[in-house]
Parts: structure tokens; sequence; C-alpha cells
């Protein structure tokens, strides 16, 4: 056999080739030259020869250890060498794939790393299904709100790129909790695997454990807040007081459901999936839109077919509200855009429970105006149409604002329906009063409307008058301590308070008029016996008369009550006393004085005292006898 020489001898000046010269040349001794491994082939072989040990440890179907055992559980520091080791299999895998793709040695490393990804499943598996408390949406809710959760992630105890940052883990996590700190690693932990099995090509694998395990979250959660799926047949043949108890539900579920179900299952799954905006995406989507769609779902089924009546809007109002509130939320968390049909949801709600608002309102106003004018109050009191609708009114007025957007397509009356001194100065051309005040206004002015005409059926017009003192000064309260105050304004107030004491003074005139003029405009003139006689007569005749009235009426504001009594006796009490201490004396010596003289000054105060509350009093005969008038 021939040596194959490694170095060629020198150059002979003839033109002829040298054997050794052919010989190196020639392709048939090159099969006698010792193979060498090209680089990927050593970098493969030696990726291969250190991770085939830990692999293998940790492979659940050889060993029973490995079996019972949770590798981030009995060794951290071997778990990040496994992820290590992993990473690395997979890059020289691909560095060597780019050479050699049919080369055995990547069959031997697939089958490595089929066996490391079995054991991440079973880790990932293992993290999620044993860690839900530390999992539970509201402790990532809490987490996250104290810290910042990607900030964190780059700097996990685990993070296989940069061992320097173990120590600034540590540091950032001194000021936290025990159970946050807990709740923090254990995201990292999640963060590491499912980057390793993206990484290695088990997006899938990964995506159906975290999917399962977190979507059992979210519906688990919403069933426990009181929310299930319902159809509208169920929904029509519920009595109201159950649907009242679901609306509640569904409030509280709401509310819960966005500041920490959802918002917490976003923060987790923009966490663990950091690495990829696609998975992230499709992953949330996944867990949440069965939940979200059923939360969503539930006020439209409401809206469309629950009974309708305009006592039962508030409950409509209630879940508008929470809707509407909770907009930003809804935008945020469900931001993605395979999450449409979610947002699609609520803005549906949105509208049907609007719908159902404007129907309710018209209804209102449309029973207002239907009122039946005929039987008045007795006692000129409050009508229970007044009650009641202001009672309404004042509950509606709570939810101005989402009224405000829900009445935007139905503007209210036109300034030419309303009288011009309706309103306060605060509506001008230049300022002009806001949609939703005039639309208040008009509902109040239907109903001070249907006031006047109630009024009209009073025989008696000083009871009339007193009617509408009270039915308004009630309106005037309620608007007052409501946020009404705020809608109407105090000029509207002012000029409501100026009617009021223009009522009170027409009732004081027509029930009241006939007792003052019983009284001489001069109580102080010199008299005779006989004339004395017929005043004190005509003055028992009419205060006994307008008495006997007047005692049957009813004021329930304690301040007009009080103001109406005080007005009163400084109109009759000053004169009779007057006329009363000048003329007493002229009866005294006359036959049957007591007769003539039936009230003294303290007497008619007495009686005026104890008018407007409703009950009729029988006057008596002064207790004054004619020995004590001297």
């Amino acid at each position: 056999m021939r040596t194959l020489n490694w170095f060629s001898p020198k150059h002979s000046t003839s033109d002829s080739t040298s054997p050794s010269t052919s010989q190196f040349s020639s392709p048939s001794h090159f099969a006698f030259l010792p193979s060498r491994p090209s680089f990927s082939e050593a970098v493969i072989d030696q990726t291969i020869e250190m991770a085939e040990p830990m692999i293998t440890k940790w492979d659940p179907d050889t060993t029973t250890f490995a079996k019972v055992t949770s590798l981030f559980y009995e060794n951290r520091k071997e778990a990040k060498d496994f992820i290590k080791c992993v990473n690395n299999l997979q890059k020289a895998m691909h560095f060597h794939a780019s050479e050699n793709s049919r080369s055995d040695k990547l069959v031997r490393a697939q089958s490595l790393m089929q066996i490391a990804m079995k054991r991440l499943q079973k880790e990932f598996y293992q993290i999620l299904s044993i860690n839900r408390a530390h999992l539970d949406p509201e402790s990532i809710s809490t987490v996250s709100s104290r810290t910042s959760i990607s900030t964190r992630s780059s700097t996990s105890e685990f993070d296989v790129e940069d061992d320097d940052n173990d120590s600034a883990s540590i540091n950032a996590c001194e000021s936290i909790t025990e159970v946050e700190d807990i709740s923090i690693v254990i995201m990292a932990d999640l963060r590491l695997i499912a980057e390793c099995m993206i990484s290695s090509g088990y997006t899938k694998e990964c995506l159906k454990i975290y999917n399962v395990i977190r979507k059992s979250i979210i519906d688990e959660g919403i069933y426990r807040l009181g929310v299930e799926k319902l159809s509208s047949t169920q929904v029509h043949k519920m009595h109201w007081e159950v649907v009242d108890l679901k609306i509640k539900d569904w409030r509280n579920a709401m509310d819960v459901a966005m500041k920490i179900l959802f918002n917490g299952e976003r923060i987790l799954c923009d966490h663990v999936f950091a690495s990829s905006d696609a998975i992230r995406e499709s992953c949330f989507t996944e867990i949440s839109k069965d939940g979200a769609i059923i939360l969503f779902s539930f006020p439209e089924i409401i809206a469309k077919n629950s009974k309708k009546s305009p006592e039962k809007v508030f409950r409509l109002l209630d879940m508008y509200t929470s809707i509407a509130e909770q907009w930003p939320e809804i935008e945020t968390t469900f931001s993605f855009d395979s999450e449409s049909a979610i947002r699609s949801q609520a803005l549906i709600s949105l509208v049907k429970l609007g719908e159902s608002i404007r129907t309710a309102l018209s209804e209102f106003e449309t029973a207002l105006q239907k009122e039946s004018l005929k039987t008045p109050v007795a006692g000129g009191g409050i009508h229970h149409l007044t009650l009641e609708a202001m009672n309404y009114i004042t509950l509606l007025a709570d939810y101005s604002n989402v009224l405000s957007d829900i009445l935007v397509e139905s503007p209210p009356p036109a300034k030419g329906s309303l009288p011009e001194s309706y309103f306060g100065i605060a509506d001008s051309h230049e300022s002009p009063a806001p949609a939703i005040s005039l639309r208040f206004a008009w509902l109040i002015l239907i109903l001070l409307c249907k006031l006047d005409g109630k009024a009209k059926h009073y025989k008696d017009v000083s009871l009339a008058y007193l009617f509408l003192a009270n039915n308004l000064r009630y309106v005037v309260v309620k608007v007052r301590s409501t946020n009404l105050k705020y809608l109407l304004g105090e000029n509207w107030i002012s000029k409501q308070e100026g009617k009021i004491k223009q009522f009170a003074l027409n009732y004081e005139r027509l029930g009241w008029s006939h007792v003052i003029e019983s009284l001489p405009r001069e109580p102080n003139a010199t008299m005779t016996p006989q004339q004395v006689k017929e005043i004190f007569k005509r003055f028992n005749s009419s205060f006994e008369q307008a008495h006997r009235k007047q005692s049957v009426c009813v004021v329930s504001n304690s301040k007009l009550r009080d103001d109406l009594k005080v007005s009163i006796a400084r109109k009759i009490l000053p004169m009779y006393r007057e006329f009363y201490n000048k003329h007493r004396d002229v009866m005294i010596h006359e036959r049957h004085s007591s007769h003539v003289i039936r009230f003294s000054p303290e007497d008619v105060g007495h009686y005026l005292s104890d008018l407007f509350f409703g009950s009729s009093v029988l006057l008596s005969p002064s207790r004054t006898t004619p020995s004590r008038l001297r």
C-alpha cells in the first residue's frame, strides 16, 4: 500500500507531474483518509453528552423518582440547569440541521427533546394545578397593582440569559410580602417553561394545558359570582323578584369580573406568554371568550325579554351604568382583534338597555299625561300623583349622567313648548340649559299642569290654593334635596318658591279675609255697647266658620305650616287683641256676656296653632268668665 504524503516535494523543473503529486491529487487516494467531524457535529455531540444525563434523569417514564417528583420544587438550581440544557440542545439541533438534516445525531437529539418536553409539560401542568391559590386572579391583580410584573419577568431568578440578574431579583422582592413573592416566582417558572416549549416547537401542547386549566378558572369564577347562561324563554317566564335578584348578582359580578377575574387572567397570560403577541392574544381569547360573552349578554337578554314597566327602569339603568363605567376596562382588557365579539356584545347590551330605558321613560310620561284630573285630595294635602311622580323623577336624576347618553337620540321638547319664565338665568342663548335639564324640567312641568287641573275640582277656592301650595312645596323640597337641584338650578327653585308664597297669600285672602274684615279698622275707636256687641258676634261667627272649614286642611311641610299660621295670626290677633282689650269692659255688665265674648286672644292663638294637622277641632266657649274679665 502506498503511503499518503500530506506534504508535496520540491517542484521539478520538468513540466511532467511528479509521482507524489499525482498520487496526492488522485481522488482514489481520499478513500483512505480518516473522517474528521464537522464543527456542527462536534457541537451537537458535546451538547448531547451534557444534556442526556440531565434529561434522562427526569424522564417520568423511566424512574419512579422522576414520575412522582417535581423538578421545580425538588431542586431549583437543577431546574435552571435543565432549562439551559434543553435550550442549548435546541440551538445545537438547529445548527446541525442546517448542514445535515438526515444525521443520526439529530434523531438522538430529537429523542432527548421529546423526553424533555414531556417533563416540561408535566411541570407546567403541576405548577398550574397545584398553585391555583397563588395564581387566582385576585392574587395576580394584587401583585400587579403593587409591583411591576413585566419588569420582574426580566429579572427572574430563573432568567437563563443572565445569572447576574438573580441578585437584582432578590433585592426587588425584599419589599414584597411572602405571598406576593411566591406568586411572582410561580409566574416566572411558568414563563420559563412556556418560552422553552414554544421555542422548541411545542406551542400547541403548552397552550392546551394552559387553556384548559385557566379557562376553568374563569368559567367557574363567573358561575360562582351568580351569573349563568340564560335563554330568552327562561327570562320571560321569571317573576320580577327573581329577575331583580339576578340583576343584583350580575352587577356585583360585573364589578368583580372586570377588576379582578378578567384583569388578573389578562395579566397572567401577558406575563407567561410575553415572548409572542400572537400567542398571548390567542390564549387569552380562548380562555376568556365564553365567560365574557355570558357576562355581557345578560343585560341584553333582560332588556329584550323582561316585562316592561316604568318602575323597573332603575334596574336597567343600574346595568347600563355598570357597563358604561367599566367600558374603559372592557376595551383595555379585551383589546385584541380576536376579541371584537366580546366588545361587540357589551356594546349591544348597552344599545338594548338604552332602547328599553327610553321606552320606559316614554311610558312614564304618557301615564303622567293621562292621569285623571278628578278626585281632589281631602284637606288640600299632597296628591299621590305628586308623591309617586317626584319620587320617580328624583330617582331618575341620580342617573342623569348616563341618561344624557341614553336620551341623546331623543331630544327634549322644544323651548317654545315650555313657559318662558320656567328656567333660571343659566338658560340663555349664550349658555343654553343642558338637554337632560330640559328633559327633567319638562316632566315636572307636566306634573304641575296636572296639579293645576286637579285644583280646579275644589269647590272652595281657598282650598285649591292651599292644595297648590302644598304640592309645589313638596316638589321644591324634593328638588332642593336631590340631584335635581343641580339639573334645574337655584333660579328655578327661587321662582317656584315665589309661586308657593303667592299660593299661600291667595289661600289666606280667600280663607281668612272675612275674619279680618269682621274687625273694625280702628279697634280703639269709641263705640256704643251695641256696636261692640255686634262686632264680637260678627267675629265669633266668621272665626268659627273659617276655623271649621280650615281645620280639616293638611299642610305636611312644617315650614309652610308654621309660615301660614304666623301669617294668619299676624293679620288677626293684633287687631282682635286691641279691640278685645279696649271694649271687653263694656260687655262685663251685659247679660250673657259669655255668649258675646266667646274667645279671648289667647283662645284665638291656640285655635290657630292647631290648624293644618287635618283634625277637625270643635270650638268651645272661652274659659274666661266675666269675673275674670274684670
